[in-house]
């Protein structure tokens, strides 16, 4: 990678020195309880490094959407204590972001502590990348790791203008382990993959996945599309889709994709249909081309995933972005349940998988294979900007490696 990490940083100069990490923080919070915490494991390995090493650290991080003010709902105390048991190591929590407190916080830090500000977005000039918001949390630093992968993708103050204001100022702006880390995998399989080369796209939409295909086309072996967005391909072949999801006005990109990428993409040959999606319908797997006019197409069906399942089991590469149907219902979860078992699989045999988005990670947690995968990211719609080939601006801004 070309951008400075904080691995290229001399640990004996990090004694004494003041480091503002942008961790992402985001976990979903139930009347107080952290309900999955793997983003916040995913920050240890960069805290450790720093305070081990005697840096004096300042966290920031988001939560949520609280629209630029203030809201209890959305407060970071909680993480802050979740945090702290899985430090093991006391973690200070400041209940503001900026201000003469959070001055005072950083003058009281001594070697090896750690204090997490409160939510960066209850600052409305978070999201707007405002300059002066960035300088206020520059200067209490001069070095800036930014290890929050799943807002790399936005140019925000407390990422992007972050590392900006702190270069600006004579100081370093690093990738942390975590950031290096999904950055290395992900150029890995783009740039270097071993072939057999397969990518899985699933979710909602072709919208929002296109540019991805687009670039992931002239790489791949094969590219398995599920979900919701498979339904606009069947369209585009003439398909029957009942009353399922489809993007009308996508429909002609999807059938340019479809013949531009010939053998290469692979649809479901047969669905998991009801009609409705929800808990305790009624459902039945039907070949694709006897989809009922008042069917909801709700997942793959079991010979597709006999089919993708031999698409992956002869992969070396595997990158999965999306579900391959409402996994969140039962009913509808044993094509995206299946799918993590083959990437699991692939693995045990030596491939290289990587798994972005947070469905697809929720999909591997639920399948029990979380630990057999190669790398799982922290990232959707970072991760997602990558394989299309965005650049990443909270990546750009950070410091060129000598």
């Amino acid at each position: 990678m070309s951008k400075k990490t904080v691995s290229d940083i001399d640990p004996s100069t990090l004694a004494g020195r003041t480091a503002l990490v942008r961790a992402d923080l985001n976990v979903p919070v139930e009347n107080g309880r952290i309900t999955d915490d793997q983003r916040i494991r995913a920050s240890i390995p960069t805290l450790r490094l720093l305070t081990e090493a005697g840096a004096r650290v300042i966290l920031l991080s988001h939560l949520g959407r609280p629209k630029g003010a203030p809201d209890p709902a959305f407060s970071l105390a909680p993480v802050a204590a979740h945090l702290e048991k899985l430090l093991g190591h006391p973690v200070r929590f400041v209940p503001v972001s900026v201000g003469p407190e959070v001055d005072a916080a950083a003058a009281e830090l001594r070697d090896g502590d750690v204090a997490l500000l409160e939510n960066t977005r209850f600052m409305a000039g978070d999201t707007k990348n405002d300059p002066d918001l960035a300088a206020s949390w520059a200067a209490l630093a001069n070095l800036f790791v930014n290890d929050a992968f799943g807002t790399a993708h936005r140019a925000h103050a407390s990422t992007s203008g972050l590392a900006e204001a702190v270069e600006a100022r004579g100081g370093e702006a690093v990738a942390g382990l975590l950031m290096a880390r999904e950055l290395r995998f992900l150029g890995d399989a783009l740039d270097h993959p071993e072939h057999p080369f397969v990518a899985i796209l699933g979710g909602a939409k072709i919208s929002g996945k296109i540019e991805v295909i687009d670039a992931l086309l002239p790489r791949v072996d094969r590219l398995l599309v599920g979900g919701a967005m498979a339904n606009t391909f069947f369209k585009a072949l003439g398909l029957e889709t009942g009353a399922s999801l489809v993007e009308d006005d996508r429909i002609e990109v999807a059938r340019e994709t479809l013949e531009r990428a010939g053998e290469r993409l692979l649809l479901p040959v047969d669905c998991v249909v009801a009609a409705e999606i929800a808990d305790g319908a009624q459902t039945k797997v039907v070949q694709r081309s006897h989809v009922g006019k008042g069917d909801r197409i709700g997942d793959i069906g079991s010979a597709t995933r006999d089919v993708f399942a031999r698409e992956i089991a002869d992969a070396r590469t595997v990158v999965w972005n999306g579900p391959m149907g409402v996994f969140e219902v039962d009913a509808f979860a044993g094509g995206t349940v299946a799918v993590a078992q083959a990437v699991a699989s692939a693995c045990d045999g030596g491939a290289t998988a990587v798994v972005g988005g947070g469905d697809s990670a929720a999909a591997a947690r639920r399948a029990g294979v979380t630990e057999r995968i190669t790398h799982i990211s922290t990232g959707g719609g970072a991760s997602l900007e990558f394989l299309a080939g965005d650049a990443l601006p909270g990546v750009v801004a950070l410091t060129e490696k000598s």
